[in-house]
């Protein structure tokens, strides 16, 4: 006859107030009992739950005179909490430092003890609701955990799963490998039981994830005989488990990633880890392994073109990537893994080549895709689609086309105005693009308010920030009309944009200079212009074609912004009347860098042109310089486009 439910309750609080009993065989014999009872039963775990057992047990077993066997019994109850996996349990645990209790069993010097916290830690980690840092604080768990690697199977696996889901940044990286972790994992690699290899290939790949010192490490590791390189291709073999084969494949990308070795000198085994992932995006296999698959490929070829091309002529990819977006019956979390790591490989798979992104971007519904997930709330999803945006984005002809059909810029701008650093550099880089001069997109962004959000970003920082402020803004004003570039210039303040041609990066002054050479552009723009902010312009160029630190690319920019200048009417009285730049242009004339010498023959060309007012009298000042017998003297260069624009300045004196 079944026991009434109160009469359970009963014996199981009965237990739970024996935990507290002075007697230590009544202890013992309450916490065999509950851990007998909750054995693969949620529903007994929740009950004891709520009857408060946690903190008692965790209380308990940290007393002085807990024996050893109670001590295992609680902390392998602790882990069948754990195992119950559900939010609430896994919350109670940490609360009440379950994490920390196991972490010292770990350290203690019983062995049972030690087996038993390691069971139970590994599970306890399982959750992503429990934090890596608390294994990095005690110096000691650390190397404790290591030399578990080293301890039976159980110890083993136990270890390498804790070691592989806290091993999150640099700093942690590198602590695992001076503890000796990369040497101590090969042997579990070669015991040929997948449950103890599975983890220990998560290891590798969580220690050399963009980190060069340490995939140099795994290089030089070998065990009786056998480089760890060569260890893992051989889990590559299609006769192994398809996690094996995953695990080993992410292992060597994120080695080839890291610069361990190149594609030059090991391009079999590339292609070897190319078809692997490729292999296992297919539908036959489950849906979390073909989106860690997908992952895996973009990282592979996300900056190698070759490999771009290879993999998009794989096995009908695109079409499978492109499949990994339609939702089918897949739960909400499966979906959103899916679709990130499929907009990831499209945007690995579209980073370079026009063919590519013409193939992707080709398919009906690829477009309608990007822009869902640029609305998703879930911001791992959102991440990636931009990021697809972004690489797809480079093509002119889509530009033109599918961007315009899609309005994509819509949710960009929105995602923008809210935005962590993350997102908002891979925005405002798909930004930079959908300004570009060509763009039916251009007008409706600047409509919306995009000056005001992206000359916020040049006063970020951020270097990625700042630049692609300045980039887009470059953009913009590329052929632009009078009313946009007054509204840049209004909003971005001429101060601040003359700031900008002194930042101490190379890459944020290019981008300024180029920005304004783009306003600097039509006659009027550059009447207008120089006669409110002419004295300043000056300045703030001047001092780049005077400095010795400068690059030629930079010093070029500058020369095209005096250029510029001098196409237009009044505005050329700004360099006519500065003898020293004159005889700085003379000095680029007859430089080593031949684009430094077009760029000075320009600006001379232009002031020269005998169509315009006062010419004549801009020739005389020149001839009388020495610029004319320069120009002449460069009718001797090599260079066929020189040669042509030195002719062009000569023909202009009469």
């Amino acid at each position: 006859m079944k026991m009434p439910a109160y009469m359970e309750v009963d014996k199981e609080k009965n237990y739970v107030d024996n935990l507290l009993c002075l007697d230590q065989e009544t202890r013992l014999e309450a916490v065999s009992s509950i851990k007998n009872i909750v054995i693969g039963n949620k529903a007994k775990k929740s009950l004891l739950i709520d009857l408060g057992i946690i903190p008692r047990l965790i209380e308990v077993m940290s007393r002085e005179d807990a024996s050893p066997e109670f001590v295992v019994e609680a902390v392998v109850l602790l882990g069948s909490f754990a195992r119950a996996g559900t939010k609430e349990s896994i919350d109670v645990l940490l609360r009440h430092h379950a994490h920390e209790v196991l972490l010292k069993g770990i350290c203690h010097e019983n062995r049972q003890i030690v087996e038993a916290s390691a069971r139970s830690l590994r599970t306890l980690y399982l959750s992503n609701q429990t934090p890596s840092d608390p294994i990095y604080e005690n110096p000691s768990v650390v190397p404790h955990l290591v030399e578990l690697l080293s301890g039976s199977y159980t110890e083993a696996e136990s270890a390498a799963t804790i070691i592989s889901k806290c091993c999150q940044s640099s700093s942690h990286q590198a602590l695992l490998c001076n503890t000796g972790a990369i040497d101590a994992l090969l042997p579990l690699l070669s015991c040929n039981i997948p449950k103890i290899q599975l983890p220990a290939l998560h290891c590798y790949a969580a220690a050399s994830h963009q980190n060069g010192s340490v995939s140099l490490a795994m290089m030089s590791a070998s065990y009786q005989g056998q480089g760890l390189l060569e260890v893992l291709t051989k889990l590559l073999s299609r006769d192994g488990p398809d996690n094996i084969q995953l695990g080993a494949a992410k292992c060597l990308t994120n080695m080839f990633r890291a610069g361990a070795y190149t594609a030059a000198d090991n391009h079999a085994l590339l292609l070897k880890v190319l078809s692997t992932t490729v292999r296992l995006c297919r539908t036959d296999k489950p849906a979390c392994m073909r989106a860690e698959a997908a992952e895996t490929l973009a990282y592979l070829i996300e900056e190698d073109i070759e490999l771009q091309r290879l993999a998009a002529i794989s096995d009908h990819l695109i079409k499978t990537m492109i499949g990994f977006l339609q939702k089918n019956d897949m739960d909400n979390d499966t979906y959103a893994l899916m679709r990130e790591s499929a907009f990831k490989a499209l945007a690995s798979l579209g980073a370079t080549d026009e063919n590519i992104r013409k193939k992707i971007i080709e398919n009906d519904s690829t477009m309608d895709h990007v822009v869902t997930g640029l609305e998703d709330p879930n911001p791992h999803v959102q991440l990636a689609a931009v990021k697809c945006l972004h690489s797809l984005s480079r093509s002119v002809q889509q530009l033109r086309t599918s961007f315009q059909d899609t309005a994509v810029w819509k949710p960009i701008i929105k995602i923008m105005n809210n935005a962590d650093e993350g997102m908002l550099t891979v925005c405002s880089s798909a930004l930079c693009n959908l300004l570009l001069e060509f763009s039916p997109s251009k007008e409706p962004i600047l409509e919306a308010g995009a000056v005001v959000l992206l000359a916020s970003l040049t006063r970020r920082s951020e270097k990625s920030l700042k630049l692609n402020g300045i980039w887009a803004l470059m953009n913009m004003a590329y052929q632009a009309d009078e009313t946009t570039k007054n509204k840049i210039m209004e909003v971005l303040g001429p101060a601040h944009l003359f700031s900008l041609l002194e930042d101490p990066d190379t890459d944020v002054v290019m981008k300024a200079l180029g920005l304004m050479r783009n306003l600097l552009s039509g006659r009027e723009d550059i009447n207008r212009i120089m006669e409110m902010h002419g004295n300043h312009v000056m300045e703030s160029v001047k001092p780049i074609l005077d400095s010795e630190l400068q690059t030629v690319q930079v010093k070029e920019q500058a020369l095209c912004v005096i250029a510029n200048i001098a196409n237009g009417t009044s505005a050329k009285e700004f360099i006519v009347r500065d003898e020293v730049l004159l005889k700085r242009l003379m000095h680029y004339m007859m430089h080593e860098s031949v684009k430094l010498q077009m760029a000075a023959t320009y600006c001379i060309s232009n002031l020269v042109w005998n169509t315009e007012e006062g010419a004549l009298d801009r020739q005389i000042k020149l001839r009388d310089m020495g610029v004319q017998k320069l120009l002449q003297s460069l009718l001797t260069t090599s260079d066929a486009h020189l040669f042509e624009r030195v002719k062009t300045a000569l023909q202009q004196f009469t």
